[in-house]
């Protein structure tokens, strides 16, 4: 690993690659901490189990300190999903785009652009809105300030886009989710101090001491060690080139069709979160006492809410990887290319077969994720640390899978560079 990573900097292309998407996401950490003006200096915590605090975790806190880059880049992912969730036969012109090849996909950039600016502005005025009820941090709270707010917090977040595309052109890794990946990161060495706190500050809230610390660094490590294994595990289903297509059949015709375990990834989590605190943020504009009666019921230290919340996940898992991977279009797609599965007939078979062990991976998938989204609350209740710092959750997740693939991407260039300088000589 070690020589891979100075194999990386000693090709200068890379190596100026690397310091570009650096000093973008120095940009970035600045502006995080650029507070919009008309904001008082109130200080306010968000609890790691809403939506908002998902938003907080992947802006690197920039929602708490109510920075010009408050919303990150999460309007224009909620757009995203809600544009491929529509692109999928839902909405005949969109479906015809995604189909269209590249400029098709230009075209539903732009729909989700501006989508993504609409939701910004619907997202920060209603935020604002919310927070200067509870918390009083907006100086003069009246509508035109709160649209004044929710603007600056629409253009932080299409510079944001902007950045994130000066990424993924001219640096490493796909811009917006390094954007994502700089956030989380950002917030982790204060994460580490608060567990720090908690074990052996002067004001320690739990007799665990060092063992705890430790025990808590030992389990950090093995969960990390077990998204990676979650990210990378795959099902590989071979199949075969028909003999109308070939002349000789041979082993390296065998080919396969990899499944991963965790297709979903992290969005199962938001999904849950979403139908869970959804109705709370929108009560909390309607009637305080009605929040007041949705917050005492959705309580993440109840044992049976925490149940409830494991199975939405579950059952999110399910419905987002069968909605995303149709096994229907992969048989059609490998009778038109004349190839096969060994043992299974082409068609229905083929389709009932993609849908089988689909299902049957995904249960071990959402199993894993399952596990690790509510591990924070299970951890946080026997330590009594914030659920912000307790280890797992989405973070993690989102943190592993951006690496891996930023990491695989290099090493793709540097093969190819590799590879180029071989065919030269």
């Amino acid at each position: 690993m070690l020589k891979t990573f100075i194999d990386f900097f000693k090709n200068k292309d890379i190596r100026k690659k690397i310091f570009f998407t650096l000093g973008i996401l120095f940009i970035y950490r600045l502006g995080s901490a650029i507070t919009v003006p008309g904001i008082n200096d109130t200080v306010f915590k968000l609890s790691a189990t809403s939506i908002l605090g998902m938003m907080n975790l992947m802006g690197g806190g920039s929602l708490e300190q109510m920075s010009i880059f408050s919303l990150g880049v999460g309007p224009y992912i909620t757009a995203s999903i809600i544009i491929e969730l529509l692109a999928m036969d839902i909405i005949p012109p969109l479906a015809e785009m995604a189909k269209s090849g590249k400029k098709g996909r230009q075209q539903m950039d732009r729909i989700t652009r501006y989508l993504g600016v609409a939701m910004g502005l619907i997202q920060g005025f209603f935020i604002v809105k919310l927070f200067s009820d509870q918390y009083g941090i907006v100086e003069n709270p009246t509508a035109l300030s709160y649209l004044y707010i929710a603007v600056i917090f629409t253009a932080g977040t299409m510079f944001l886009l902007w950045l994130a595309d000066q990424i993924t052109t001219k640096g490493i890794g796909n811009g917006t989710s390094m954007i994502i990946f700089a956030g989380i990161v950002a917030d982790m060495p204060n994460n580490w101090r608060t567990v720090y706190n908690a074990f052996l500050g002067e004001n320690a809230t739990n007799g665990l001491g060092i063992g705890g610390f430790i025990a808590y660094a030992v389990m950090y490590i093995a969960i990390i060690v077990l998204v990676v294994l979650m990210q990378m595990s795959e099902r590989r289903i071979p199949i075969q080139q028909s003999s109308s297509h070939q002349i000789n059949k041979t082993k390296g015709d065998l080919n396969h069709i990899p499944l991963k375990i965790n297709s979903a990834s992290v969005i199962p989590v938001i999904f849950a979160s979403a139908l869970i605190q959804g109705p709370q943020i929108i009560a909390s504009w309607i009637n305080q006492d009605a929040y007041q009666w949705l917050a005492k019921i959705a309580d993440f230290k109840s044992p049976w809410f925490l149940c409830f919340y494991a199975v939405l996940i579950i059952l999110f898992t399910f419905f987002y990887t069968n909605l995303t991977i149709d096994p229907q279009k992969m048989a059609d797609d490998l009778n038109k290319n004349g190839q096969y599965i060994p043992g299974v007939r082409p068609g229905t078979e083929t389709k009932n077969y993609v849908s089988k062990v689909l299902n049957r991976i995904t249960v071990l998938g959402a199993l894993l994720l399952t596990f690790i989204a509510i591990l924070p609350y299970v951890v946080s209740a026997i330590t009594g640390l914030p659920q912000s710092a307790a280890v797992g959750g989405t973070g993690i997740i989102i943190v592993v899978g951006v690496a891996m693939d930023t990491i695989k991407a290099l090493k793709g260039q540097l093969t190819q560079k590799h590879y180029k300088g071989f065919v030269g000589k």
